[in-house]
């Protein structure tokens, strides 16, 4: 298919030559972005490489004594958003789009500014203003490859795949490098080109080194490709290694609970996974850590955890975050008010027309009983070809739930032979309805 090839070609251009935000805090695919660092003109600091707390004080200070350094509010929303994705905590990103529209009132076509609220839109969940900012960038820099990548990221988070690897081909081609290699990968694994992915993240970890979180995060996502294809001793080796290079990485904290409880090692899983909701309460983590409390027969720790989610949902509502598709996904998966979470996940699919938004309103159908509507929205999320057992678990709970039972039986086998352990929670209810 020409879609493939557009992706394919530029990304063996990249490999012979030779960050992915889709989703930002509650998605597992965090931007690599170091504050910073991609600012031309932001000002010398002091602060030693990877110390962005560092960074973001002695920027504070430059601005107490001149209020109008531009360069110094650019980088200082860009090191806002880089502490949100170490810490967590949503009300970076308030302070990042204060400090960036401080800028642009000062300089209204400001490249850096302009860019980086289009990468905070990005983390917030609000691709169509993503990708106003993304194209108003590449209009004022059309030679910035940074700009490509908030386009891209945009677009592929709207369903528009085709124009998505175009964009990311296009970055590739004007600068190889950390940022365009992940695009790549996720571009190849969103086609089912596992071991071209696993290629391609690779290139990225390389070009990552020494750079802290940024090298972290390329080996937490080669981490999670091996995991989405049952690859659990390979997944956990490069969490590890994460954790090597970025010590108490939430993160790879989190990646490698899931590799451990696909190995079977339950309470390696839940100590992992605990850590991580330690240092970074975030809602994944927190209904990971749930169910794996709820599959080693712990019911009231599970229900503690789950209690949890709709608090810190709120706080990141609260910081510009939408939330709406994870939480028609979490409350879908738990029972929780099915059909108020069926006119969630419609309205989360109309604001985000992505595979992931097809899937989640197919799931949602399902679990009430729109079946045929539900399997005209699982098939858009295979459209792609993309590897994903839960997905293929999903089609298989559509199959079953309009009586075609061959068709179930196919389809929950191909789920569980891509990844035996794809879920702590349904992939025993796959092996039950095999059974």
């Amino acid at each position: 298919m020409r879609r493939q090839r557009w992706i394919l070609v530029a990304a063996a251009a990249g490999l012979t030559v030779a960050a992915l935000t889709l989703g930002g805090v509650l998605h597992e695919s965090s931007p690599p972005s170091p504050a910073a660092a991609a600012a031309p003109g932001s000002p010398a600091v002091r602060a030693m490489p990877g110390d962005t707390a560092g960074m973001v004080t002695q920027l504070q200070a430059k601005l107490r004594t001149n209020p109008g350094n531009v360069p110094a509010l650019d980088s200082l929303g860009l090191a806002y958003q880089q502490r949100a994705r170490e810490t967590g905590d949503p009300s970076y990103y308030t302070k990042s789009g204060e400090a960036l529209h401080k800028a642009l009132a000062l300089v209204p076509r400001d490249l850096v500014a302009t860019s980086g609220l289009g990468s905070l839109a990005l983390s917030r969940h609000r691709f169509r203003s993503a990708l106003v900012l993304g194209q108003r960038a590449r209009s004022i820099s059309p030679t910035t490859a940074r700009n490509y990548g908030v386009i891209g990221d945009a677009l592929v988070e709207l369903g528009r795949y085709h124009a998505a690897f175009k964009t990311f081909d296009r970055m590739a081609a004007m600068q190889p490098g950390l940022s365009s290699y992940a695009r790549v990968a996720h571009a190849r694994q969103l086609l089912g080109d596992v071991p071209g992915a696993v290629a391609a993240m690779r290139l990225a970890a390389d070009a990552a080194q020494g750079q802290g979180e940024a090298e972290a995060w390329t080996h937490v996502q080669l981490g999670l490709i091996y995991l989405s294809v049952g690859r659990y001793r390979a997944a956990a080796t490069e969490d590890r290694e994460a954790l090597y290079v970025f010590p108490d990485y939430a993160l790879a904290l989190d990646a490698l609970a899931r590799a451990e409880a696909g190995l079977g090692r339950y309470s390696e899983a839940l100590r992992y996974e605990q850590e991580a909701v330690n240092r970074i309460p975030l809602p994944q983590y927190v209904a990971t850590l749930g169910d794996l409390y709820a599959a080693t027969g712990r019911p009231g720790l599970a229900r503690k955890q789950y209690e949890l989610i709709g608090v810190i949902q709120r706080l990141l509502v609260a910081n510009g975050v939408k939330t709406d598709l994870e939480t028609a996904l979490f409350n879908v998966d738990h029972g929780i008010r099915l059909h108020a979470s069926l006119a969630l996940a419609r309205l989360a699919r109309r604001e985000r027309p992505s595979i992931d938004g097809d899937d989640v309103l197919a799931w949602a159908l399902e679990r009430t009983w729109h079946c045929g509507e539900a399997l005209r929205f699982s098939k858009r999320a295979l459209g792609l070809g993309t590897l994903d057992a839960l997905k293929y678990f999903h089609r298989g709970m559509i199959e079953g739930c309009l009586g075609h039972r061959a068709e179930q039986r196919a389809w929950l086998r191909r789920a569980l032979r891509l990844s035996p352990e794809f879920s702590v929670r349904w992939a025993p209810v796959a092996r039950r309805e095999l059974r």
